[in-house]
């Protein structure tokens, strides 16, 4: 916690980061990286999301802080280091908001000093020279005033780019994947002026909401979730329901001006390595259509494939199978005997609703899961960044967003693990009755809970609403184990258990996103990229070396104009900002020298 600073040692703060940062600026402009490394504490970490590096890189310790300036300075030309606002301090930590501009553009980032020097520093590229976005005083005027023959209206204008973009005009960027990250990220792409088409294979933007199970709503607040430029309304719901979700997120389509290609699926797309360009096939509501960008975005969210178990007897099966993104809802299943695979998000929210329906349900644990209660995880896990509290604070969503980014990856699991004490704390009661209803409960592999689970593995928690309380009163049954076989009313376990089932839901979660780089564009690019999603922490599901950022996210990989983007909203809304200016700095010839390209170090 930071706090107020008495005159004196508000003047100290200041007067240190001043230092700092002058020593800093002073050391870039005498490119004597020694010099600037040696202003960093001997453990410290400097995240830098693509303002010096293109790239979105985290470097450790004096030698890391070299290494990168050795290979950046000359190219980034940093300078006009300053705070932009009164620095704070706490526990002899004292911490600063800055600014500064490189030769392509402007930045902004945050500071912690520590008697020793800096111990992390973050620093991020927010607009290019000479193409900000036309905000503020820079918007558009919008009419027209005066007398004009040739007048174009707005609508005219738009529809004369619908029909020229793919026929007359190829988009500069295809945006395979129109959830929350593809609209995101074309929104973007609109305000930088980049030619783009974000293509998916719904009818409608925001489908992939509506065909979820009817009872879905989101399990991270409000304040979490804003899209850029436009935030939801100050009376939207903490949770939103899905279809009020789908229905924004189709306005917001419409609003920002995304180029949108509804029913289009992607057959097809191979890169040249001489043209440097991507032949991209797709089936636009009937018709073949082949697209000739310059950069594929892969935006079908952080998760891939939808791992669906292959086991004998399926085919035998009487009853009904599908994956938990296939589940239609509870409403057809009253008083049938349903099984669930899985213990994570959707395997709660389906036993939740299938048991309100009236279903007989059980669930099957094939491995331990985190849960944390969603009033606990506002309050004291998301309550200080994002809540009206936050707000009332001062707290902005960029803001929130640039503290969560200053946190290195390194480090973020000490942060977490104080919060997650806090939290078993105040439900230890409820975890009890879990646990003594034989449900296997972990708080990850250090004890850091739901957060890091989800940035390491992106699986193996729960954030409860209200269905853990169901398997801890007995009211949805628990099994444990592997499934082996199913016949043909029933599901085997592999300790002999045979459950009767009418439906079985396989909430089995999904593989690494580069699954769809080698069912769209060949598994020799897909190995070549290699894992997507991960940090390389060597906990469970998240194999090492130390990556130190989200393995092959919103950054370039070893395929030439190939990029991934993905992500809850929150990471949505932040990451779709680096990715767009790296795909703007390209189109507009901008030098983009890539350090610390990511390597790959595991195929899936």
């Amino acid at each position: 916690m930071t706090q107020t600073l008495e005159p004196a040692a508000a003047l100290d703060a200041r007067r240190r980061v001043e230092g700092w940062l002058a020593d800093f600026e002073a050391a870039l402009a005498a490119r004597d990286a020694d010099r600037a490394a040696a202003l960093f504490a001997t453990t410290s970490f400097w995240r830098d999301l693509i303002a010096f590096t293109w790239n979105l890189k985290t470097v450790e310790n004096r030698d890391g802080v070299k290494d990168l300036l050795l290979a950046t300075m000359d190219t980034a030309d940093a300078r006009g280091f300053h705070a932009t606002e009164e620095p704070t301090a706490s526990d002899g930590v004292v911490e600063a908001w800055i600014g500064f501009e490189t030769t392509a553009g402007r930045g902004r980032g945050h500071l912690r000093l520590t008697g020793e020097g800096a111990f992390t520093f973050l620093t991020t590229l927010y607009e290019l020279k000479d193409h900000e976005e036309p905000l503020g005083t820079t918007r558009p005027k919008g009419a027209e005033h005066g007398v004009n023959r040739e007048r174009v209206t707005w609508s005219e204008a738009r529809q004369a780019e619908a029909d020229e973009l793919g026929t007359t005009r190829q988009p500069y960027v295809v945006v395979i994947g129109g959830g929350q990250g593809g609209i995101a990220l074309g929104a973007r792409l609109r305000q930088l002026g980049v030619d783009h088409v974000v293509v998916d294979r719904y009818a409608r933007p925001g489908d992939q909401w509506r065909g979820r199970y009817k009872s879905l709503c989101l399990h991270d607040p409000v304040w979490y979730d804003h899209l850029p430029y436009l935030d939801f309304p100050r009376t939207w719901p903490v949770f939103a329901p899905k279809d009020k979700i789908a229905d924004w997120l189709e306005m917001y389509t419409k609003v920002m001006e995304v180029n949108y290609w509804s029913s289009t699926t992607c057959k097809s797309a191979s890169y040249n390595d001489e043209t440097k360009e991507w032949t991209v096939v797709l089936d636009r509501d009937g018709e073949d259509v082949t697209l000739k960008p310059k950069h594929l975005v892969l935006a079908t969210g952080m998760s891939g494939k939808p791992n669906v178990p292959v086991l004998p007897g399926q085919d035998r099966f009487r009853g009904e199978q599908h994956h938990s993104s296939q589940h239609p809802g509870p409403d057809a299943y009253r008083g049938k005997k349903a099984v669930i695979v899985g213990s994570n998000n959707s395997a709660f929210d389906i036993c939740g609703a299938l048991w309100e329906a009236g279903a007989d349900v059980t669930m099957i644990q094939r491995s331990s899961t985190h849960i944390v209660k969603s009033d606990s995880l506002m309050d004291l896990g998301l309550g200080d960044l994002y809540s009206e509290r936050a707000l009332a604070a001062g707290m902005t969503t960029q803001k929130a967003d640039l503290t969560f980014a200053s946190l290195p990856y390194r480090i973020m699991h000490t942060f977490q693990q104080p919060v997650y004490a806090a939290i078993k704390d105040r439900d230890q009661e409820f975890y009890d009755r879990l646990e003594a209803a034989g449900f296997r409960h972990d708080w990850g592999d250090d004890d850091s809970g739901l957060f890091m689970k989800y940035l390491r593995r992106g699986s193996g928690y729960y954030i409860d609403v209200g269905a853990a309380d169901l398997v801890a009163n007995g009211d949805v049954k628990l099994a444990h184990g592997q499934v082996v076989e199913l016949t043909e009313n029933s599901v085997k376990l592999d300790d002999g258990t045979e459950l009767e089932a009418d439906l079985v839901v396989y909430a089995t979660g999904y593989g690494s996103m580069n699954g769809w780089a080698a069912d769209l564009i060949s598994q020799e690019v897909a190995d070549k990229v290699g894992k997507v999603w991960g940090l390389g922490s060597d906990t469970t599901k998240d194999p090492g070396p130390w990556e130190g950022e989200q393995r092959n996210m919103w950054k370039p990989t070893q395929q030439d104009g190939l990029w991934f983007h993905g992500g809850n909203l929150h990471q949505s809304r932040h990451y779709s900002l680096y990715l767009a200016l790296q795909l703007k700095a390209r189109a507009e010839g901008i030098p983009t020298p890539v350090y610390g390209l990511q390597e790959r170090h595991h195929l899936s």
